[in-house]
């Protein structure tokens, strides 16, 4: 006896699929952009809109998922183990503090705010990696700029995904699928 999948599930993973991909392809269209301004470990984070509207609609669990194939598909395609490392502890620094700013203070924090927070803690991540690479807390040094750059980035990163939640809500994307935006 054969069981067919749930279609709220099937869609859902989908969904998160989707989602996957144009961070990838967001990933790799930031890669092509020349950044007149060397700071190296900044970045836009043009994948993290992605992530960031996959935590208002749906679980964390969904969210992690997503953050494990954008950070490995993105690295085998434009990076080496070690950008794979920075980015992984980078993203998951990222995500616990956001995950819990969006779950503990919906109502208390913007979009745009959790952003800034997730691009900051995401560059403390880097250094974190990077320190234990290293053998060095030295490498903190650079903590400053990239405090910068993580509050730069993450405002653009929660205008788009402000911008990009609005739209998705109102075109009733995910109604059928039982997600509840948060």
């Amino acid at each position: 006896m054969q069981l067919s999948p749930d279609p709220h599930e099937l869609k859902r993973t989908v969904m998160i699929s989707m989602f996957a991909a144009v961070a990838v392809v967001l990933g790799i269209i930031e890669s092509l952009i020349p950044i007149t301004i060397s700071i190296p470990g900044a970045k836009l984070g043009l994948g993290n809109i992605m992530v960031l509207t996959c935590l208002v609609f749906f679980t964390g669990k969904d969210a992690m998922m997503l953050i494990i194939l954008k950070t490995l598909l993105t690295s085998f395609i434009l990076g080496t183990f070690s950008t794979f490392l920075f980015s992984f502890f980078g993203a998951l620094f990222s995500f616990i503090v956001m995950y819990v700013m969006l779950r503990l203070g919906r109502n208390q924090f913007s979009l745009v705010g959790i952003s800034v927070v997730g691009g900051i803690t995401h560059n403390i991540g880097q250094l974190v990696a990077a320190a234990l690479v290293l053998g060095t807390t030295g490498i903190f040094y650079y903590l400053p700029v990239l405090l910068i750059a993580g509050v730069v980035t993450g405002v653009f990163v929660g205008m788009s995904t402000r911008y990009l939640v609005s739209s998705l809500r109102r075109i009733g994307l995910f109604d059928s699928i039982g997600v509840n935006p948060r």
